[in-house]
């Protein structure tokens, strides 16, 4: 079966669809049907899967946008900006302590979807009515996460580069302490905590390098022998592939390179 994968954000998710009957190419702008209405999107790329694979019935692609839809899809992008200084505006008339973080369109304006993010459960229902009778179209809010927020807003990470939620990662993937420790990153919140206060997405990219490098080192504390003796491992730079190793009797320590090693003691 022939789907296309769709994105709709730059660095944004991506869906499968059927366009069974449709000439497409990559990078064509599409109408399709998703759960939250008609909206326009990019196709990313294309593929073949066995129908046996999905979980669920494909929505279709619609249609090829054409240049009436890219025109009303810019224009819904200008009113936006407005919205959200109004849905702003009203969270703080009713004194709700949420922060709204975005406003989007469909396509066709039959919803508007609001973003906010809270700390607890919030009963919005008064914002909903407010801005229903302002925009006169299905208003849903939506809460979401710190690391979506941080995708949302955007920004500068700890490394000093754009965030790189914004700029490539679809999806988020979990990180953990564990991997932290795996790669001997030392545990400061403020140094491997990213923008969102959750722990830094990168952690993640080079973990399993890591993991595959440190099974052929020693671990530490084991007994090496090298040119100049037996010592015990006192550090690892698992990269570069060297090992500190401290000899006794006032030997001092030295850093050796992996190959370098003799044997393992016993």
């Amino acid at each position: 079966m022939n789907v296309a994968l769709v994105q709709f954000k730059e660095a944004g998710k991506k869906y499968y669809f059927s366009y069974n009957g449709l000439t497409l190419e990559k990078k064509d702008r599409v109408v399709v049907e998703t759960s939250r209405g008609i909206e326009i999107g990019t196709v990313y790329l294309f593929k073949d899967i066995e129908e046996t694979d999905l979980t669920a019935e494909l929505k279709p692609i619609i249609r090829k946008a054409s240049e009436g839809d890219i025109k009303e899809d810019l224009y819904n992008q200008t009113l936006e900006p407005g919205v959200l200084e109004n849905a702003k505006h009203l969270a703080i008339q009713n004194e709700l302590e949420i922060k709204v973080l975005g406003a989007e369109y469909t396509l066709d304006r039959k919803r508007l979807l609001i973003y906010f993010e809270s700390e607890s459960r919030v009963d919005f229902r008064n914002l909903v009515r407010d801005l229903s009778e302002i925009y006169h179209t299905r208003i849903e809010l939506r809460q979401i996460g710190p690391r979506d927020a941080a995708k949302m807003i955007g920004g500068i990470g700890p490394c000093g580069l754009i965030l790189c939620c914004t700029t490539f990662i679809g999806e988020f993937d979990t990180v953990s302490i564990k991997m932290a420790k795996n790669q001997n990153i030392a545990l400061n919140p403020q140094k491997i905590s990213g923008v969102c206060g959750k722990l830094l997405c990168c952690i993640k990219y080079e973990d399993d390098v890591y993991t595959e490098l440190k099974k052929i080192m020693p671990d530490m504390n084991e007994s090496v022998q090298t040119e100049k003796g037996t010592g015990n491992v006192v550090d690892l730079n698992i990269i570069a592939q060297k090992i500190r190793v401290r000899y006794p009797d006032g030997g001092g320590m030295e850093w050796v390179a992996l190959k370098d090693i003799i044997t393992k003691e016993a």
